[in-house]
């Protein structure tokens, strides 16, 4: 298929016929795009969308045109309103990311490595971004099959097979997170420089947010099923309880008259209130409604305003600035210090220059401070150490 020849002739030509790009794009789902229309948006130049369709950019059907998949699912993706889940993407790009780190521990040449480590750089944000936008997805489709699909079947089954999504992704998640942490230990401790510890760290946030919102699909994708279950069952009753009243045996065979009688709507509705209008000339001329009118003014206060007193001046010792220094140690300073560092913690806490005059104890409480803020880049070893009276965990940066 004839494509564009560079960048520039791409952007050229979507810039140019931006306008009908545009309106083919909103009547995607339609199908209702005339041919005719879309001459009228490029001044009855039929050799421009010509161009379009033998690039590849449009697609005629009939009297009707649409956008190729390629730039309609570019338009979507970058435009964030793809209704599509792709799980198998997200699926590939795992793959992708094993044969990658393979390629790079089998590799001995140091450009290569360093291109394999980019592409695994490259792998690992892209497994992030494609997770959080199919969870995103996967959210808006939930709720609008429920609240905009008529037919309860395929309702149902539109929930079902959206479940069936949420749990693959979640799979794919801890699989991911499995090759990070066990399956490939190797690769992330030789190549976990600045830039891919960076990479990492975000990745699994990102991860750990999309499974957190997959359980909260979850629980929401099962309240919308149950629902349905209980909408279900409603509509069967009320069709029985019509054949049943249309056949005329419906007290026969319930005890609807019972029912209905058990039940006293009345406490539920509100209040009647029956307000009373005074006349204009009975208000300006008894004296009665004069003092009625007094104390609702007194009730709502609102009489005159009272003068506020004004306030004195301000001291002027009041206003002197106080400066007071404290002297703090960095934990985030010293984190970032430790991490290059081959030592254990506890040791290179103890061990630390600082800026201010450091106890034994401040120092304990410093390295427990930063053992628990730092938990999920730090590698706690089974092992432990004594120094005197304190047993110490070993504990080394990822």
């Amino acid at each position: 298929m004839p494509a564009f020849k560079s960048i520039d002739e791409l952007l050229r030509v979507l810039y140019r016929e931006r306008q009908l790009l545009g309106e083919v794009f909103q009547k995607r789902k339609s199908m209702s795009f005339r041919f005719d229309y879309a001459m009228e948006l490029v001044d009855y130049k039929e050799q421009r969308i010509q161009l379009l369709i033998d690039e590849g950019v449009l697609r005629e059907s009939g009297n009707f045109i649409e956008l190729e998949d390629i730039y309609l699912r570019f338009f979507e993706d970058v435009l964030q309103v793809n209704e599509e889940i792709n799980v198998s993407a997200i699926s590939d790009y795992i793959t992708s990311l094993n044969e990658n780190i393979d390629y790079y521990l089998k590799e001995s040449n140091e450009r290569r490595k360093g291109e394999y480590l980019r592409a695994v750089q490259r792998v690992l944000k892209t497994i992030a971004l494609s997770t959080v936008r199919n969870v995103i997805d996967l959210k808006r489709n939930v709720e609008n099959t429920y609240k905009n699909e008529p037919n309860y079947l395929i309702k149902k089954q539109k929930l079902q097979n959206l479940d069936a999504k949420r749990n693959a992704i979640a799979q794919l998640i801890k699989e991911c997170e499995d090759t990070i942490s066990n399956r490939q230990p190797t690769f992330f401790r030789v190549a976990m420089d600045v830039s891919m510890r960076t990479t990492v760290i975000d990745v699994q946030y990102q991860l750990n947010e999309s499974y957190h919102n997959l359980i909260e699909i979850d629980r929401q994708i099962i309240n919308y099923l149950g629902q349905i279950e209980y909408q279900n069952r409603l509509i069967k009753k009320l069709r029985q309880l019509k054949y049943l009243r249309d056949q005329v045996t419906i007290e026969e065979y319930t005890n609807v008259r019972e029912r209905a009688a058990a039940v006293n709507p009345v406490w539920m509705e509100p209040r009647p209130a029956y307000p009373l209008k005074l006349s204009i000339s009975e208000l300006q001329n008894s004296d009665d409604c004069l003092e009625i009118i007094h104390k609702v003014i007194s009730a709502f206060k609102l009489g005159g305003k009272k003068r506020r007193q004004e306030a004195g001046p301000i001291a002027s010792d009041f206003l002197e600035s106080e400066k007071q220094v404290i002297e703090v140690v960095d934990q985030n300073a010293v984190f970032n210090a430790f991490v290059p560092q081959s030592t254990d913690l506890y040791h290179f806490v103890f061990a630390y220059h600082y800026n201010k005059e450091m106890t034994r104890e401040d120092k304990l409480v410093l390295f427990c401070q930063i053992a628990s803020q730092y938990a999920s880049q730090l590698r706690f070893t089974p092992g432990s150490g004594t120094d005197g009276n304190i047993t110490f965990p070993i504990i080394y940066a990822l």
